[in-house]
């Protein structure tokens, strides 16, 4: 089986878990998927959170799901060297809500957001892709969060390129 397909398959079984009222995620994963979770660099809670929204608001459905984790498997093993970061990111690590770059509100949070995602740095309490983030993308073209996620690898630590992306899109 390759990993994309164990992935959706373990996001269908989730999926069915939290439909049917389990919402407890430390009961969701044996422990072959932990061990599959952590050989991409994903975080049980990172498929929950998106498991969750997907039962409860119809976002980030699993082909979105697949895609945001592409993304971070791809930098875990491109630029990790599949090799887990021991930070974590928290609120009190990434910029407040009306902080703006080049006169974009929320870009900077979002930006520091999908750098922790990419680096697996983000703290349980943190989602990349969470209700802000997608009103964000939204608001902006309806930018893809993978999109967005692979962008802000792409263009590394200049900020200006991603403002630049932002404002492109949504031209």
């Amino acid at each position: 089986m390759t990993w994309n397909e164990q992935f959706l398959d373990l996001f269908r079984s989730c999926l069915e878990q939290y439909r049917n009222g389990n919402t407890d995620l430390d009961s969701y994963y044996s422990s072959e998927d932990l061990s599959f979770l952590s050989s991409i660099g994903y975080k049980p809670r990172e498929l929950f959170d998106f498991v969750e929204d997907f039962a409860d608001e119809g976002v980030h459905t699993e082909s979105t799901s697949l895609l945001v984790a592409a993304v971070r498997r791809d930098y875990f093993f491109a630029i990790q060297d599949k090799q887990h970061s021991d930070k974590e990111i928290t609120r009190d690590d990434i910029p407040p809500f009306g902080e703006t770059l080049t006169d974009i509100p929320y870009l900077p949070r979002i930006i520091a957001k999908a750098r922790a995602k990419l680096r697996g740095e983000l703290d349980p309490d943190l989602m990349y892709g969470c209700g802000g983030d997608r009103k964000f993308l939204s608001d902006h073209g309806d930018i893809p969060v993978a999109d967005f996620l692979r962008n802000v690898w792409s263009a590394g630590t200049d900020d200006l390129k991603i403002a630049n992306y932002v404002k492109n899109y949504s031209a």
